[in-house]
């Protein structure tokens, strides 16, 4: 009986002098197993395409640095709203330190944002917005400004006279909405002679993309460009004008980048990507996380500058970032 009061009485001692020096928080470093770490959860909008596997590697980049424990969960296909609503439960129910959440609908995601504030969990939300302001920090895309460099490239590129396609991503998610927006109004103010003829939602899949452009196509053959808003949508637009022949023939922008793409630009038949920066908006998420379970209280909004990706420039970007090119 005398030894285990002497082994609790050490126990309690030792947890001390650890909660003392701050182990069981680990803001202070990453150097502490992190058996003893708090658990940021990282919720994609989907785990399936290369573009959020960057994210998840900056998000954990800054967990290592911050001393986090990164908990990357999220629905295979950016269309599973339901699966992403339920891992956010699960989330809030682990009691997760925080929760950097990508929503892949902006309305469907409200209620469950608002559950992790009525919580007292710290949300940080990042890549696409949501239809509410209760979350504690915004890191994303300027997609409006994004979606305005492509209108202005289109632009100059047809001599500010032509027809265009739009080939959308799902309905709802607020990031490439945003960038469609931006496409259309930069065009309606500064080239009024740019008509956009179509545009064309699609199920959020590669195959999905590259059938609705060949629709497209097939009912205006004479279309003069094409813009589409996300990974997924530029390379099945581009597939998609690839198998009609038109590779070269009208002027393509795309958002995001891919190898086929880079390749595209290399040989001519894409005029320019609007490229992110993947592992930046995953890293920043989970600063700002780290930040606010800090005590600190970052800015609400935090953009992340984007790129043009264009023959001038891409062997140097190749070099300089090419996790945002997707290589």
């Amino acid at each position: 009986m005398k030894g285990q009061s002497l082994a609790a009485s050490v126990i309690l001692i030792a947890s001390a002098v650890l909660f003392s020096l701050g182990v069981y928080k680990k803001i202070s470093g990453s150097g502490v197993s992190s058996s003893l770490a708090e658990v940021i959860a990282v919720i994609p909008k989907g785990t399936a395409s290369m573009w959020w596997e960057v994210v998840r590697q900056g998000a954990v980049k800054a967990g290592e640095e911050y001393g986090y424990e990164i908990a990357w969960v999220g629905p295979e296909q950016e269309t599973d709203r339901e699966k992403q609503i339920q891992v956010v439960e699960d989330a809030i129910v682990k009691q997760s330190a925080a929760i950097v959440l990508g929503p892949n609908d902006g309305q469907a995601l409200v209620r469950p944002v608002e559950n992790i504030v009525a919580k007292g969990i710290p949300c940080v939300i990042i890549d696409s917005g949501v239809d509410t302001d209760v979350y504690d920090a915004f890191a994303a895309t300027d997609n409006i400004a994004g979606g305005a460099s492509a209108a202005r490239r289109m632009g100059a590129a047809l001599n500010g006279e032509g027809r265009v396609l739009v080939t959308q991503f799902v309905q709802n998610s607020s990031s490439t909405e945003n960038r469609a927006r931006g496409f259309r109004e930069t065009l309606e103010s500064e080239f009024p002679n740019i008509v956009i003829v179509s545009e064309q939602y699609t199920l959020g899949t590669v195959e999905d993309a590259r059938q609705k452009t060949v629709d497209m196509l097939t009912r205006f053959p004479n279309v003069d460009g094409l813009f589409a808003v996300n990974h997924t949508s530029s390379v099945g637009a581009f597939k998609a004008i690839e198998s009609q022949g038109l590779a070269g023939k009208l002027t393509y922008i795309g958002f995001d980048s891919d190898p086929i793409l880079v390749q595209g630009i290399e040989n001519g038949s894409v005029e320019a990507l609007i490229v992110q920066n993947p592992f930046e908006i995953g890293y920043r998420g989970v600063v700002l996380a780290a930040r606010i379970l800090s005590g600190d209280t970052p800015d609400k909004n935090n953009p992340v500058p984007s790129m043009i990706a264009d023959a001038s420039n891409i062997a140097e970007l190749k070099v300089e970032y090419p996790s945002a090119l997707g290589l």
